[in-house]
């Protein structure tokens, strides 16, 4: 029984020095994270936490319609909005990360 434990942890170690490393993410030039990861990053954070209130396709429900919101606000201007909310928003739905993905993706939408 004591050996067969001895394995188990053992192998425990093994794997967990091999896992991990997920969060490594391939460059582009000027050590710039690939766009397409980007927009894809950005777009799933927008369908987990924002259309529940700006709609499906952003066109505004509870919340207001962001489909031009580029034309409106800088990237750092939205992601003060979703850092600190506005109005009926609440602030901390994303983390600062998250929010500057998010952000740079809808400063793009005019």
């Amino acid at each position: 029984m004591k050996k067969f434990l001895i394995l188990v942890f053992g192998l425990s170690l093994v794997l967990a020095a091999c896992g991990g490393g997920g969060n490594d993410q391939e460059s582009g030039t000027n050590g710039r994270t690939d766009q397409a990861e980007n927009t894809a990053s950005a777009e799933d954070l927008i369908k987990q936490n924002c259309t529940s209130c700006h709609g499906q396709n952003l066109e505004g429900a509870s919340g207001p319609s962001l489909q031009k919101v580029g034309s409106k606000y800088s990237k750092d201007e939205i992601k003060d909005i979703i850092l600190n909310g506005k109005g009926a928003m609440p602030k901390g739905l994303l983390n600062d990360s998250e929010a500057d993905v998010v952000a740079e993706w809808l400063a793009g939408q005019k």
